[in-house]
């Protein structure tokens, strides 16, 4: 694949933990490090989409939301409307174990001719982990203007490539809304 632009979704303040969800602590780093750490073996090209100031002390450029309040299709679609290249990697920011072996293989599989290609496990969809095509910006824009901010929606409509992703690598696709949830895993690790 050409070149790629990954955009890091920094989606605000998580009720469920108080604070940004990106900065939340795992393993004494932000999530949102962990995340870099996984992407650097493949590209520098790294943005976040994100209204906080929060996130100053990256060096990665960062981009307020188009529209506010849109959930990640907003976020979406304000990564797509500043990217460069035709392909970008769409990465929530609460997904601390995710692998670079794992994304390097997302890049790998991803079929040029979709719109939108994600990850699947146990029949649930990973939706801010996948590959989106800048091409898709105008159908982000009017499925917002309609007010359909499902990620499935969105997907639906678009030709779109899902893979499926074995047992034994879904807890990479793991994200953390709680902290029931990051104490749940910090004990299935240790």
């Amino acid at each position: 694949m050409e070149t790629l632009t990954v955009f890091i979704l920094c989606g605000g303040k998580s009720n469920h933990v108080q604070s940004e969800k990106g900065l939340v602590l795992f393993q004494k780093k932000p999530f949102i490090e962990h995340i870099i750490q996984a992407i650097l073996p493949i590209t520098e090209n790294i943005r976040l989409v994100t209204n906080s100031k929060e996130y100053d002390y990256l060096v990665y450029p960062k981009i307020a939301d188009i529209i506010m309040d849109k959930g990640p299709l907003g976020a979406i679609y304000t990564a797509l409307s500043h990217s460069e290249t035709e392909f970008n990697l769409i990465l929530s920011c609460d997904i601390p174990l995710i692998s670079t072996q794992l994304l390097s293989d997302l890049i790998t599989r991803h079929n040029q001719e979709a719109g939108i290609t994600i990850f699947t496990s146990e029949s649930r969809l990973h939706p801010l982990i996948g590959i989106y095509s800048k091409k898709i910006v105008a159908v982000i824009k009017n499925v917002i203007d309609a007010g359909e901010l499902k990620m499935n929606d969105l997907i639906a409509k678009i030709p779109h490539q899902i893979i499926t992703i074995e047992d034994s690598e879904k807890i990479h696709l793991t994200s953390i809304h709680s902290m029931d949830e990051l104490n749940d895993l910090n004990i299935n690790l240790s």
